[in-house]
């Protein structure tokens, strides 16, 4: 699943091709997607992209006379093609602008979204009550150590929780908290406020750099140029049960939490 770096590297990815640039065509060759895509998105064309933003994992191409909330779902792509481009299979939406390019939004599994959001101030149930950004200064690790008092649920659980952080997937929670020498299976409400310090900087650098190199390397993803990201490469603990630690050598163990793959180093984190 595309995570918050990859959500951000498409939103620069893209945003050279349609920022300020007229849409004159959104052409829905499939309507069912994980929501209905709603007809209301045809009273953009003929208006501008006046911006491109980023809530959690939502991108939001933001016209004066509404908005379009995209999601790319478990397996979504964007690209940046020739508006003639022949669309595949699985090509289900391209919003067309006068630059001669469309935006196609791929997603094999469906699972993705193309809203419709009157304005910026309109209540949304998909955005409101979210928790901060985690790159910003309204998150940090003293927030982290203030909601997790007397909390139970395992800590990898407790930073994935979109109300405590956004963007916070199951890839940069496993790398985060290895760096953070953190056992995810430990409840919330014991780790000290020491560790959850030096957590949310840690997960503001693996982001950061998540971000800086282009998104993880994940068979569904590519950057809105069709190139991979690099930052899987790199991963510390991520998909390598069994092997070396990097730090210790001693072998990276697996266990599901939440319904999640989670690895971590018994030696290294407590």
């Amino acid at each position: 699943m595309p995570e918050l770096p990859e959500v951000e590297v498409s939103r620069l990815g893209i945003t050279p091709h349609l920022l300020h640039k007229q849409i004159t065509a959104i052409k829905v060759r499939q309507p069912k997607l994980r929501w209905p895509v709603p007809e209301e998105i045809q009273q953009l064309v003929g208006f501008q992209i006046e911006r491109i933003s980023r809530r959690a994992k939502y991108l939001i191409l933001h016209t004066a006379n509404g908005n379009i909330l995209l999601h790319l779902g478990m397996s979504g792509s964007l690209r940046v093609v020739p508006k003639d481009t022949p669309a595949g299979k699985h090509d289900h939406i391209d919003i067309v602008v006068d630059s001669d390019y469309s935006l196609r939004l791929t997603d094999p599994r469906r699972f993705g979204a193309c809203l419709f959001q009157a304005e910026d101030t309109s209540p949304n149930p998909l955005l409101d009550n979210l928790g901060p950004e985690p790159l910003t200064d309204a998150f940090d690790g003293q927030r982290l150590y203030d909601l997790s008092r007397n909390r139970k649920q395992a800590v990898k659980t407790f930073i994935m929780d979109n109300k405590i952080v956004v963007g916070v997937g199951n890839i940069y929670a496993n790398e985060s908290l290895f760096l953070a020498g953190i056992d995810p299976r430990k409840a919330a409400g014991k780790v000290t406020k020491q560790h959850y310090l030096a957590l949310g900087e840690i997960i503001k650098q693996v982001l950061a750099k998540a971000i800086s190199q282009g998104g993880t390397t994940l068979k569904d993803f590519a950057q809105a140029d069709g190139k991979p990201g690099y930052f899987a490469q790199e991963l510390l603990v991520y998909g390598r049960n069994g092997e070396a630690c990097v730090k210790c050598a001693e072998p990276i163990e697996s266990v599901v939490i939440g319904q999640r793959n989670t690895f971590y180093c018994a030696k290294c984190q407590r």
